[in-house]
């Protein structure tokens, strides 16, 4: 079975083939800058890198010259697109009305449109890779997974904020979590390293990237996380603030002299790291300032790993009882420094880091960082959320065939 994964951003559609034979990826690549100026597609194919410039005005144009990379006559891996079995999208938001993946239909778009307000960041993009896909393969099953899906399982007292009820039950406000596709990833992973079922574990999962979140996993189930009714909420992030209190949303719009909405998209794009340090949100840059001396970038990795060792230590207070700590995504998996200084000194806790492997670990490998003497275990895991997509198009569309 052959399966397309596709996740849609507002200006940029990445994607890959599945051999789900083997779990295999046939090929790869990104859509930059779709509806701008200089777009254009790189991607990985039979082993070689190549980078193509093409005008790209919307989602489903993109889609179609992703299919003519695919098909093409001389270095394709398909011959038609009538190979490809499926498409599993990824999904921002499911909201209240999804708990699980689902095979799009008609009513699904439908219960789609209903949530879109909770991500107007992300979920016109979603819909236009979906709808792309769509027009060009009329007949072929399409999966939406949710990043929030697996936060479903959080109890009232941990997604509930302190707002009227009757608010809450009308608007809909709540934390909802995100990342979930990740997060429930590397609990596969660690459920495998541990030689036990997910659900016999108890974790605490550490994403962390240009946008991040930190998950506390009782028992395989998401009982807390760190992001919230939309992904601001939790750790300081590459341009997200975080966590912040509200009222410097209308402290913020009467001196800058700025909407609520204003605000909002300035504390998602203009703030985090890059907004306090001034640098980037870049970590390789931010990490070159740290280097030349420049104390607001050092103040910004601070921050961040402030953050992550207080989620991760009240965490362990709501799961009493963890098995292992896992770090990835792109920092998570490639700052060194940051995994060490997240952990230090908590020796009377369980945790013991070994400084040295941890400072030589090889790139996209999986590693255990704690030493035998810890009890709690810490491990160094890469995510593959778009091989948990394919894997749940495939269990979803075998069930129709």
């Amino acid at each position: 079975m052959k399966i397309l994964v596709v996740n849609a951003g507002s200006s940029s559609l990445k994607f890959q083939l599945f051999n789900m034979d083997n779990e295999q990826v046939i090929a790869k690549g990104n859509c930059e800058k779709i509806g701008l100026s200089g777009s254009f597609i790189g991607y990985t194919m039979n082993g070689e890198k190549n980078e193509i410039k093409v005008d790209m005005p919307d989602h489903k144009v993109a889609i179609a010259k992703v299919f003519d990379i695919l098909t093409d006559k001389n270095k394709g891996v398909i011959k038609d697109v009538s190979e490809i079995d499926a498409v599993g999208h990824r999904f921002v938001q499911g909201g209240w009305l999804f708990d699980e993946s689902v095979l799009m239909d008609d009513e699904a778009v439908k219960k789609l449109d209903q949530i879109a307000e909770l991500s107007p960041l992300h979920a016109h993009a979603n819909m236009a890779g979906y709808q792309g896909c769509k027009a060009l393969m009329p007949n072929t099953p399409q999966v939406t997974v949710f990043d929030t899906s697996f936060h479903a399982t959080m109890p009232p007292k941990a997604y509930m904020y302190g707002i009227k009820y009757e608010d809450y039950e009308k608007y809909h406000v709540r934390k909802y979590g995100f990342h979930g596709t990740s997060h429930r990833f590397v609990l596969g992973e660690t459920a495998k390293l541990l030689g036990k079922k997910p659900e016999e574990l108890n974790i605490i999962t550490v994403h962390l990237g240009n946008g991040s979140s930190i998950t506390a996993i009782q028992n395989g189930k998401s009982v807390d996380t760190t992001m919230g009714l939309t992904p601001l909420e939790g750790l300081i992030m590459g341009t997200r603030s975080g966590d912040l209190d509200p009222t410097c949303v209308s402290y913020l719009a009467n001196k800058k002299n700025m909407t609520a909405d204003e605000v909002v998209n300035y504390l998602n794009k203009q703030c985090g790291i890059l907004g306090v340090s001034g640098v980037s949100s870049d970590m390789r840059e931010l990490n070159s300032a740290i280097e030349a001396g420049n104390e607001r970038a050092r103040l910004a990795l601070d921050m961040l790993i402030y953050r992550v060792r207080k989620y991760i230590g009240s965490y362990m207070f709501v799961l009493g009882r963890v098995d292992a700590i896992v770090f990835t995504g792109g920092i998570g998996e490639n700052q060194e420094d940051l995994r060490e200084e997240s952990l230090k000194g908590l020796e009377n806790f369980g945790i013991e880091i070994d400084v040295e492997k941890n400072n030589h670990l090889p790139r996209g490998t999986i590693e255990e960082i704690s030493t035998k003497n810890s009890k709690i275990k810490v491990y160094r895991i890469p995510t593959n959320e778009e091989l948990l997509i394919a894997l749940d198009t495939k269990n979803l569309v075998s069930k129709i065939k």
